[in-house]
């Protein structure tokens, strides 16, 4: 009786959650964004704002989360990410709010965000707020990121481009293998995992666990991309190929 209580009160605390999650992103789109706009005319301390916003924002969620028993979780290793500069962070993705984890304690990090999250009503203010990075502007994406690394930002890629599938060997695509290799910049890689099956790939949020999840955040080593170029100034492929490869063997569980 007491674990079907723990579990409807779980229920009501997530949907709560949630609803305070969206209705702080309409807030962030619809009120604070605007009036950076019209009070702060430097785009780049507008960007800069924008950014610390929305980790704040992060962050008021995760602890509301964990006060109501809805979640735990665990960073280890947050102050490398905070003190990281002119690098990509690239983490596997088991779950929908993989982002926040990351983004709660990187109040600056850039990200390379697909391009159908600019039609999400949540989703669309804070990406042209925060002035992250288009999957599909192809033609610039590379241009831009190097000049973006450059000047000491971080940007954060999944690299499976869509949720982890459970149960299911990691299969990462090329492009942050791409970016690091063709714009010269080390990668900070991080694992997250999840105590109990939620937010994947197959999930609805309001399908909740029989016991409350706890989601591990582990900080791992920084990469030198130059370990794994290829004398080959003509081979970058060979290069991308073997430094993916890499990627998905370390982003597995087993290593952290």
């Amino acid at each position: 009786m007491g674990q079907r209580l723990n579990r409807l009160w779980r229920g009501a605390m997530t949907a709560c959650c949630f609803a305070l999650f969206g209705l702080g992103g309409m807030l962030l789109s619809l009120l604070w964004f605007n009036l950076l706009l019209l009070f702060q005319r430097d785009a780049q301390q507008r960007q800069c704002r924008a950014r610390r916003s929305i980790a704040a924002s992060f962050r008021c969620f995760l602890r509301c989360a964990r006060a109501t028993g809805v979640l735990d979780y665990r960073i280890e290793g947050a102050e490398k990410l905070e003190s990281d500069r002119g690098c990509l962070v690239v983490a596997n993705h088991p779950t929908l709010i993989d982002y926040v984890l990351l983004a709660s304690v990187m109040p600056e990090v850039d990200c390379l965000v697909k391009a159908e999250l600019q039609r999400n009503l949540f989703f669309s203010g804070v990406i042209k707020a925060a002035d992250y990075l288009i999957n599909s502007q192809s033609d610039t994406l590379l241009a831009e990121s190097r000049r973006r690394l450059m000047k000491g930002d971080v940007i954060m890629i999944f690299p499976e481009g869509t949720r982890t599938r459970p149960g299911e060997p990691l299969k990462l695509q090329r492009g942050a293998a791409n970016i690091a290799l063709r714009c010269d910049c080390d990668l900070r890689l991080v694992h997250i995992v999840c105590s109990q099956p939620t937010l994947a790939k197959q999930h609805r949020w309001y399908q909740i666990p029989a016991q409350k999840p706890v989601f591990s955040v582990v900080v791992g080593e920084r990469l030198s991309v130059n370990d794994f170029k290829n004398d080959n100034p003509h081979a970058p492929s060979l290069a991308a190929r073997r430094l993916t490869r890499y990627l998905e063997s370390a982003l597995t569980p087993q290593h952290y």
